[in-house]
């Protein structure tokens, strides 16, 4: 059991973000000390390093919410092939920005920048 400082710290996010999460019942204490502080077991760490790890990869605390919930509410399809048509576009997006900058690398800026031109199709 850690109190909320230390939970944090491991997860490397602030007191106030486990507080938000937990106003979300996103993290929930396991005990509460007899003078009020909070306490955690390592199943709400790893549920914060989770919660870090998708918005890292660009999920809405929406999304992280219905996944988490998944285990209780399995209808979360819509969820998912939302997520991975928008993961898709993010990769296409991503390949033509890397090869337009393959491109100035190799040919320099030419009339238009070609990174400009990837980001503006």
């Amino acid at each position: 059991m850690v109190r909320i400082s230390e939970l944090a710290r491991a997860a490397g996010v602030g007191i106030s973000t486990v507080r938000f999460y937990e106003r979300r019942g996103l993290v929930v204490p396991t005990a509460r000390s007899h003078g009020g502080y909070r306490h955690y077991d390592q199943k709400a760490l790893k549920r914060l390093r989770f919660i870090r790890r998708a918005a890292r990869l660009g999920f809405t605390l929406t999304e992280v919410e219905q996944l988490l919930s998944a285990s209780t509410t399995p209808d979360v399809g819509d969820v998912i092939t939302g997520k991975v048509a928008e993961i898709e576009q993010r990769m296409n997006d991503l390949d033509r920005v890397r090869l337009a900058l393959l491109d100035v690398a190799e040919n320099g800026v030419r009339d238009q920048c070609p990174v400009v031109a990837a980001l503006s199709d």
